[in-house]
């Protein structure tokens, strides 16, 4: 709030006060006119002027103090914490109301918000538990079914996939960081989609790289198993290739050391590019694929930012698309989530 507004809302306020005390003042003149009082109206221009003296001091220092609640109400505006123990002591009737119907507004928005946290806290717990649950079925099914199952595979993702959701709020209680060998992480991530690498007929290749990174195994393989299944899911011809790079050429972050997942699939329009990355978002491709939920890539993203890791995706439509996982070199400051 700037002064020229206080000001001006003072002066909004307090302009009747002003004109009715001209007003009475100008009927004492007058009266004093009319009936001709000897040497009336000099005398009272003395007054007068002693009046408006002290009016203006008084004024001047009714201005600073308005002001000074003005300002100190205007900052309660951001300060959402205990918004209700910095508001000021009211000084009339009024303002002792409107006091009261902020506390009890206040009061049934803690009340909303508190139970909304549960209700939302007992659903998180009811999705993790009943996703543990269907893990033990789709692992007997593995075993009754050929060894081999496709779309008994995908569904055992999806159900993991809805677990790291479900996970996803209370994350930061759920990290586990120690220097890992990312290169190890991408080889597991690889032999677990085997099924459907073997089932693609796509050609593959991984070169072998080193890449040590201070980082969390469980989420940064989720992570990878994730962008294997994108590319998996959107090439239909060519192949895959895994590869370590660092920050030369056009990759831009210095002092990071990066995976990279190429693919020759459909690719990414670039009007969708910059969307990828948000909740729900599946693009014209995903779209006519029918096989995208919008939530993968979104997932990546979460993941990737909390640990201060770095996520580029490059894709051209038609050509493929190359996914930049990023690890701040050993000894370096982090370059965060791009």
């Amino acid at each position: 709030m700037t002064n020229k507004q206080i000001i001006k809302a003072y002066v909004k306020e307090e302009i009747s006060h002003v004109i009715c005390y001209g007003a009475g003042i100008s009927i004492l003149f007058i009266l004093a006119g009319l009936y001709n009082y000897d040497n009336a109206v000099r005398n009272m221009s003395y007054g007068v002027f002693l009046i408006l003296f002290f009016g203006v001091i008084y004024g001047i220092y009714d201005f600073l103090r308005y002001r000074n609640k003005c300002m100190k109400l205007a900052e309660l505006i951001f300060n959402t914490e205990e918004r209700d123990l910095h508001l000021q002591t009211p000084v009339s009737l009024p303002e002792k109301l409107y006091q009261e119907i902020i506390l009890a507004e206040e009061a049934e928005k803690r009340q909303l918000v508190t139970e909304y946290d549960i209700r939302k806290k007992d659903m998180a717990d009811y999705y993790t538990m009943w996703i543990h649950q269907i893990k033990t079925p789709i692992a007997a099914l593995h075993l009754l079914l050929e060894d081999n199952n496709e779309e008994l595979f995908k569904i055992e993702q999806y159900a993991e996939m809805a677990l790291h959701y479900a996970r996803l709020e209370s994350l930061s209680s759920d990290l586990s960081f120690k220097e890992q060998e990312v290169y190890e992480m991408v080889k597991q991530a690889v032999k677990k989609y085997a099924v459907l690498f073997i089932g693609s007929g796509l050609n593959f290749s991984m070169e072998e790289f080193s890449c040590l990174a201070v980082t969390d195994e469980k989420w940064i393989t989720f992570v990878l198993e994730q962008i294997l299944s994108n590319a998996l899911k959107y090439t239909k011809k060519g192949g895959i290739s895994i590869y370590g790079a660092d920050a030369s050429g056009k990759k831009k972050v210095e002092n990071v050391d990066y995976v990279v997942i190429e693919d020759t699939g459909i690719g990414i329009r670039k009007e969708d590019l910059p969307r990828i990355f948000e909740r729900g978002f599946t693009g014209y491709n995903g779209r006519m694929d029918k096989k995208s939920t919008g939530i993968g890539l979104y997932l990546c993203r979460q993941i990737v930012d909390r640990l201060s890791h770095t996520l580029i995706v490059e894709s051209e439509e038609g050509k493929g698309t190359r996914v930049f996982l990023g690890f701040v070199k050993e000894g370096q400051a982090s370059g965060g989530g791009l």
